[in-house]
């Protein structure tokens, strides 16, 4: 049957679509795996969301997920962000990337577990739009994906990420504060659009300079290392 122009399938439609049962159709709907039907009557319609729905779940068990584990990442999925929220930032000049579950698994094999997913989803890095999952930045998401592809666990990647955006958003906030103080009122919003590279670039060659003296081994004075402790170097005599 067509819902304005959109196809829809009855019970047994679907599951025959979808590869399935109509008992494990409708086990899956008893797990809370497949959004409830648009019922007529005592006729149950399923559209092309339910059939996609059937399609990732089928995807994630494949890569060796639970029907629990599965549930988990769907309340996950429905819970996460809106997209107009996460997106809706004047200043970012990020591209945002559109997902299905199954790739987002094949960027962190093994570790798309409902914890990272909820933390990614409390950063703000993942939003769900539909059947999609748009996470906020190609850029971060690369460089996430080349991490633990390099042996670091995402579990990890995600916490120095949350500390990160803390960092990140005090500089921001003395930023705004320095351009506010000093810059004409009337002007002031288009002074943070002009001046923003200035601030990239001084961010930018103040942290290549750190991570330089990390690796020199020469010690950055009041640093905190990974443990969140500070560390002090004495001045070297000469």
């Amino acid at each position: 049957m067509a819902n304005d122009g959109k196809r829809e399938y009855r019970t047994a439609e679907l599951a025959a679509e979808a590869g399935i049962t109509v008992r494990t159709l409708r086990f899956y709907r008893e797990r809370g795996l497949l959004p409830a039907p648009r019922r007529e009557g005592r006729i149950a319609w399923y559209g092309e969301r339910h059939l996609a729905r059937l399609r990732t779940v089928a995807a994630l068990l494949d890569r060796g997920h639970t029907l629990g584990g599965i549930a988990e990442l769907i309340a996950a999925f429905e819970g996460g962000r809106d997209v107009a929220e996460l997106l809706g930032t004047p200043w970012s000049e990020e591209t945002s990337v559109r997902l299905t579950p199954e790739e987002l698994a094949d960027h962190f094999a093994g570790e798309v577990t409902p914890e990272n997913l909820a933390a990614a989803l409390d950063i703000g890095y993942l939003a769900v739009d539909g059947e999609e999952i748009v996470h906020i930045s190609s850029r971060l998401l690369d460089a996430a994906t080349s991490l633990v592809r390099a042996g670091i666990p995402l579990s990890a990647v995600l916490t120095a990420a949350r500390e990160v955006r803390a960092h990140a958003d005090a500089l921001a906030a003395m930023f705004a504060h320095l351009v506010r103080e000093h810059a004409d009122p009337a002007v002031v919003d288009g002074e943070l659009t002009r001046l923003r590279p200035l601030a990239r670039t001084i961010v930018d060659a103040e942290f290549s300079l750190a991570v330089d003296r990390r690796l020199r081994g020469a010690g950055a004075r009041d640093v905190p290392d990974a443990g969140g402790e500070t560390t002090c170097a004495p001045p070297k005599r000469h």
